[in-house]
């Protein structure tokens, strides 16, 4: 019975959040059977496909001990340039390019501040959150870019009857998986999340893995202004404000830790879909949106809370009950 009771602490812990869910979505469905349908179900995977490739970014970085603040700006400013050159080329190859080349870009300077400067991750791409929006309304002036023509077939296409979004989110789950499954890249962001100084002692180049963490991150986050802008037909340079935000919580909801070195790309899908699912039902329900703020913000300070309370508090206690018995 022991053992029993040790096996299904350690399934729960292991596929919690699966769990959660399922008995989300069965939930769901019983509150507003539309919630069900093909079209329904369609939609919030296309709505959730951008912030779930920022959130697959974040996650890599935070397993790494990293952040960035800065993803729903550079999303804009990649976006609205990968736009601009469509309008000027009519190429979509190059224009897609673009919106990854300016990402990758932005986050390398990230990448300079943090790693080369050691400036805290926080400070560094907060300061570039606000660059980028500034860049972004700069070359706009202010103003959407409309008429996009062929241009959105990166966010309202489809192949073979699949929506190239859903596409493009499912590659970079793959991709997510791979590199921090099976590569040693992968292995060195969870030892410098893990521990920093005992990854440099162990011959990891710190430095270099961060760039490599940022410009992933980048290529990331370009890739998500093209869909974003794409899908609602328009160059916003006022676009995905918060969007940062939403990738934390479904990156943090997914399991992964903001003490950095756990983590993974499963959890994070996992933790996006069930911050769309609560969004979809309560649009469902008719919630207000004032409310839904509120919810959402409750939701990342409960997933922190749990967090910081598995490392630094249960498992002292379990320990202590366990040396009492």
């Amino acid at each position: 019975m022991k053992q029993l009771g040790l096996k299904w602490q350690q399934f729960r812990k292991k596929y919690n959040i699966y769990l959660v869910l399922i008995v989300l979505f069965l939930i769901c469905s019983v509150i507003n059977p539309n919630f069900l349908s093909i079209t329904n179900l369609s939609n919030i995977s296309r709505q959730l496909a951008v912030t779930t490739i920022l959130a697959f970014g974040a996650t890599i970085l935070i397993i790494g001990g990293m952040l960035d603040l800065s993803a729903g700006s550079v999303l804009a400013l990649s976006g609205v340039l990968s736009v601009s050159c469509y309008k000027s080329t009519e190429s979509l190859l190059l224009s897609f390019l673009v919106g990854v080349a300016v990402g990758i870009f932005c986050n390398l300077i990230n990448a300079v501040m943090v790693a080369s400067f050691h400036t805290p991750p926080f400070i560094a791409t907060l300061a570039m959150l606000t660059m980028a929006r500034g860049a972004a309304l700069l070359y706009t002036k202010g103003q959407n870019i409309l008429q996009l023509g062929n241009y959105v077939v990166f966010g309202q296409g489809s192949i073979f009857g699949i929506p190239t979004p859903i596409i493009f989110l499912v590659l970079i789950l793959i991709i997510t998986w791979y590199t921090l499954r099976h590569t040693r890249f992968g292995r060195s962001m969870y030892a410098i999340g893990g521990n920093e100084e005992t990854a440099i002692a162990s011959g990891i180049s710190v430095k270099k893995m961060k760039y490599i963490a940022y410009a992933i991150n980048g290529a990331f986050v370009g890739l998500s202004g093209v869909l974003f802008m794409s899908r609602v037909n328009a160059g916003l340079p006022n676009g995905a404000v918060n969007y940062e935000f939403q990738a934390l919580t479904a990156a943090i909801i997914g399991g992964t830790s903001f003490s950095g070195g756990i983590g993974t790309a499963s959890g994070t899908l996992a933790g996006a879909f069930i911050v769309g699912f609560l969004d979809n039902i309560m649009n469902l329900a008719g919630v207000d949106s004032y409310v839904q703020q509120i919810v959402r913000g409750a939701i990342i300070a409960l997933a922190v809370i749990y967090d910081i309370g598995i490392k630094n508090h249960w498992k002292p206690l379990s320990k202590v009950s366990k040396a009492a018995s």
